[in-house]
């Protein structure tokens, strides 16, 4: 081979295409909007980072007797935070007891999170929630193994913010599918049902249905007869998200090709099965992001239980604010109690991402 036939070597890329050069221009500054737009977000951080550093770092007080001393400095009150932390989390719980609510959220969250894994997706989790499930509720009312009984009157702060989510999601899932399906049913009857309630109660806001749940529905009980506050609040909290997530899941079925249908009649398939085998599970699998936007909703929705007197994550914090040694730190408690509702909404959203991303491999 003569050099005038040799191959010329290979040449490295530009500069300006590779590394972290290239990654800003791709990403922040590829047109002229973007870059206006990067512009904008900079300024913007160098006008928050550095206030906010000074005020959760800098001028933040750990030791202080009231809030005077607080706010004198100027900074996030961190003994104020420390002081009413188990007020912020447990409610109105004893509180001698903070040990089993605290014990109870840790063992609800271990099993949820283990089925969040499908690696664990075994015959020994359903074992697992089996014995999970009693040991959340003997913690949690006592009553018996010489824990004292605790009614849910008492309950508040995170447990039950993460209770009333968590079982509300869990059982307006299949509520909800029932719906989306009557309302694509071809009988009538089925199909007027499903819609008239579907609309009623996305017509309502929530709080009107936590209120005929807590002072209506009583008033047509049987003299003697009462249902338990908490029990009444998490079936609204149920029918509520049932109606918006059915809204979901049709959306999810009427985006499936005619032609799937069609092609589970002609396998000789019945309802149940085409719907539960082909037709289903395509459809979940497209409404993925609509519906952890729902169920996030719905944990952050929790706060208006308020308005019948339960005590969950935001009313605990407000209470916090009652003692007179701290007042005017609303800013200090709303900023901690935002934090743990971003983890928990952040963490769901990140759950149904990679979630997504999984179901979505057959289609890269």
């Amino acid at each position: 081979m003569t050099a005038e036939t040799a191959p010329l070597p290979d040449l490295k890329p530009p500069s300006s295409t590779i590394g972290p050069i290239g990654w800003l221009r791709r990403n922040l500054f590829n047109s002229i909007p973007n870059t206006i737009l990067t512009l904008l977000a900079l300024w913007f951080l160098w006008q928050i980072v550095p206030a906010l550093y000074d005020w959760l770092f800098v001028r933040s007080t750990v030791e202080a007797a009231d809030s005077r001393v607080c706010r004198d400095a100027g900074g996030l009150c961190i003994a104020f935070l420390m002081e009413k932390h188990r007020l912020i989390l447990f409610g109105l719980y004893p509180f001698e007891q903070h040990w089993r609510p605290l014990a109870a959220m840790c063992l609800f969250l271990a099993l949820i999170l283990a089925t969040c894994n499908r690696r664990f997706w075994k015959p020994w989790l359903w074992l697992c929630w089996a014995m999970g499930l009693p040991a959340v509720g003997v913690l949690m009312w006592g009553g018996v193994l010489g824990l004292r009984y605790v009614g849910t009157e008492q309950w508040g702060g995170l447990p039950l913010t993460v209770f009333l989510a968590a079982f509300g999601m869990v059982f307006a899932f299949p509520l909800s599918i029932l719906l989306a399906l009557g309302r694509r049913s071809k009988m009538p009857a089925i199909q007027a049902l499903c819609i008239g309630y579907i609309e009623l109660i996305r017509g309502v806001p929530l709080i009107s249905v936590l209120f005929m749940a807590s002072v209506m529905f009583p008033l047509f009980l049987p003299t003697g007869v009462s249902i338990d506050k908490l029990l009444r609040t998490q079936v609204a909290f149920i029918l509520f998200a049932a109606a918006y997530l059915a809204e979901v899941v049709r959306g999810g079925l009427q985006a499936i090709p005619r032609g799937q249908y069609e092609a589970a009649d002609s396998l000789g398939l019945g309802y149940w099965q085409k719907t539960g085998l082909i037709v289903l599970p395509q459809a979940l699998k497209l409404v993925i992001p609509p519906l952890v936007n729902v169920f996030i909703g719905i944990f952050k929705d929790t706060s208006l239980v308020v308005i019948i007197g339960l005590f969950d994550l935001m009313n605990a914090a407000k209470q916090a604010l009652i003692d007179p040694n701290w007042r005017g730190l609303a800013v200090d408690v709303y900023v901690a109690v935002s934090v743990v509702y971003f983890v928990f909404c952040y963490g769901m959203s990140k759950y149904s991402q990679a979630l997504e991303a999984d179901f979505n491999k057959s289609h890269r």
